[in-house]
């Protein structure tokens, strides 16, 4: 099989975009793309694409058996992960501030994960993880006085 950047720029390139650039990472399983295309149409649509597009290459690596290379667009997920870690720590301030839990919006599994990495060694909160599916969310509730 061909290497992964060489497949992702032939996608970007079905999708019909010409002005972009594929950086895939050293070990292949890691890897960045950036559009300059159409900014607006890619911003509107930015988890769409890259869900979609890594939907793809997951279905590639399974046919061809190889771990599944993941890709990110326009580095939005690096800034997502940003944001996830900015609202744990604010949720976790106002735990503090009002001894009492606070939920946040329900995450999927990669976002929740963070959110429980981020206050891991936070010494005076715990979190939780509650709900079921596509509703399932995190609870950030203050330490018991033991």
């Amino acid at each position: 099989m061909e290497n992964w950047e060489t497949l992702v720029k032939k996608i970007i390139e079905l999708m019909g975009f010409a002005d972009y650039k594929v950086e895939a990472k050293s070990d292949e399983k890691h890897g960045s793309i950036h559009i300059y295309d159409n900014p607006n149409l890619i911003q509107e649509n930015l988890p769409v694409i890259i869900e979609s597009l890594n939907h793809i290459l997951q279905m590639v690596a399974r046919k061809n058996d190889q771990p599944p290379p993941f890709f990110d667009v326009n580095d939005y997920r690096q800034r997502r992960e940003s944001l996830i870690a900015e609202l744990a720590r604010a949720a976790a301030k106002k735990v503090l501030t009002t001894k009492e839990q606070v939920s946040l919006p329900a995450m999927n599994s990669y976002e929740r994960r963070l959110v429980h990495v981020e206050l891991a060694v936070h010494p005076e909160v715990t979190t939780e993880s509650v709900g079921t599916g596509k509703e399932r969310y995190v609870i950030i509730k203050p330490l018991e006085d033991k």
